[in-house]
């Protein structure tokens, strides 16, 4: 059993009031309007809501890859939105493991160098744990091929085991079966959420799908520029 979050002891993640306003042609558009949420280390998430609803842009703030325009972020207790760019940068490297539905794999690098990337920029390579994440991810046959060489589903696997190689206390991932067929994005998510089990980190998911939502231990769905119950 989770512990439960105290004064002492703060969940993994926290956020608190967070907006963000993008400028458009037509004025001002505030996409979050005061998000709250808290995640335990170790726990998962499904974060849902209508398409352009912010999903994605509340994730990108979580992951240190924008700022918010108000309130603010805490990871095990560090605010992390008003950090500045190196320290953001030095934050995705250490602490973060991010998967994006675009796979975003390095063309000019083997799937063996793909997912040994960050755990290496990290300076946290461990060959034996980033064996394990080959085997069971199916790419040991793989391993010397370039990410054209490979299915969709493969370029997915080869992705989810780069953000956690490096053991990331948070791995964030953005529609990460999004372009896989249903009995692909299954495979793909049932892996990794036994390596998110094995990894030990806590896992926030971006999704549309209440099936894949389902998966993950609790849901909640964004909706008017807030979090409610799914």
């Amino acid at each position: 059993m989770k512990s439960q979050p105290t004064a002492e002891n703060p969940p993994l993640l926290r956020v608190a009031g967070v907006r963000k306003t993008y400028s458009t042609p037509q004025g001002p558009l505030e996409i979050l309007k005061g998000v709250d949420l808290r995640l335990e280390a170790g726990a998962s998430m499904a974060l849902t809501g209508e398409s352009g609803c912010g999903k994605s842009t509340l994730l990108h703030l979580i992951g240190a890859l924008d700022h918010p325009d108000a309130g603010e972020i805490w990871l095990d207790g560090a605010p992390i939105a008003t950090l500045g760019d190196a320290q953001r940068a030095a934050l995705r490297r250490e602490s973060f493991g991010i998967v994006f539905q675009q796979f975003n794999l390095v063309p000019s690098l083997t799937v063996a160098d793909n997912l040994a990337f960050q755990a290496r920029i990290a300076g946290r390579f461990d060959a034996r744990w980033v064996n394990e994440l080959t085997s069971r991810l199916g790419l040991a046959e793989l391993a010397a091929r370039y990410p054209e060489q490979l299915s969709g589903g493969q370029q997915q696997r080869v992705a989810i085991g780069r953000a956690l190689a490096a053991r990331p206390r948070l791995l964030l991932a953005d529609e990460p079966t999004g372009n896989l067929d249903e009995t692909a994005g299954d495979a793909v998510m049932k892996l990794a959420l036994e390596l998110v089990a094995a990894s030990g980190c806590a896992f926030l998911m971006v999704t549309h799908s209440a099936r894949l939502a389902a998966m993950l231990e609790s849901q909640v769905r964004l909706a008017s520029g807030r979090l409610a119950p799914p």
